[in-house]
């Protein structure tokens, strides 16, 4: 085993492991150690810039969850927008389970608002689902507050994939634009621009979304495509 893999060995939680499998049905718990958030991300704040963590990033496939999870960190904390999406054009093909490329936040794209939609457009008509994802993630983050615009809207309906975890997100992604920008995301459910289960899912929701008003929800339960 590496260094980096005995170390998050001495980090396992047999009860967390057991917790953590069951939330990721598509993994073989076999390679789920079982380390928690807090001390992983301890650990990726220690390793950050050292030569370690830049042989880590470039030894890929890695085995185990926890060590896609750490890489993900790291990549995270990439000052350099230029390296965050080099590093990740390298791990996302290798992303395999949701929570890996959820937990992908890269701090260097807050600062590159103008760069970064043309790299999401590629993201989102990528071959993989979770590089899919993690494009839909981007544009959910990062463009439905001060820099939104209603073309990434239509950006996130055009996303039409079969697998589950995709289309979750494009239900979270319009769900949580009905929060943020409910009269420009509206006509999406108004018009029937999503297909028929990521419709449902959208409105299941924000139905349940503190964040949109009682008056809204109503608004929203009425537009539920029925058979």
């Amino acid at each position: 085993m590496t260094e980096i893999q005995n170390t998050l060995f001495s980090l396992r939680d047999p009860a967390y492991q057991a917790f953590q499998s069951r939330l990721i049905p598509t993994m073989d718990p076999a390679l789920v150690i079982g380390v928690r958030m807090p001390a992983l991300r301890k650990l990726a704040k220690e390793l950050a810039g050292t030569q370690e963590a830049e042989t880590f990033l470039r030894e890929l496939p890695h085995r185990y969850y926890e060590e896609n999870n750490l890489h993900g960190l790291l990549i995270s904390a990439l000052p350099d927008y230029a390296a965050a999406v080099a590093a990740l054009e390298s791990f996302l093909p290798h992303v395999d389970n949701w929570a890996t490329c959820d937990l992908l936040s890269p701090r260097a794209f807050r600062r590159h608002p103008a760069e970064l939609p043309e790299q999401i457009r590629r993201w989102v008509r990528d071959e993989g689902p979770y590089t899919v994802r993690f494009g839909l993630g981007m544009l959910m983050q990062f463009y439905l507050d001060g820099e939104f615009r209603p073309a990434y809207l239509a950006l996130a309906a055009g996303v039409r994939r079969e697998e589950y975890y995709v289309r979750m997100m494009v239900a979270w992604y319009f769900a949580t634009a009905l929060a943020k920008q409910y009269d420009a995301a509206l006509p999406y459910l108004e018009e029937r621009r999503l297909d028929r289960w990521t419709h449902n899912k959208t409105i299941q929701k924000a139905v349940e979304s503190f964040r949109i008003t009682p008056a809204q929800k109503n608004e929203l339960r009425s537009l539920r495509w029925r058979a």
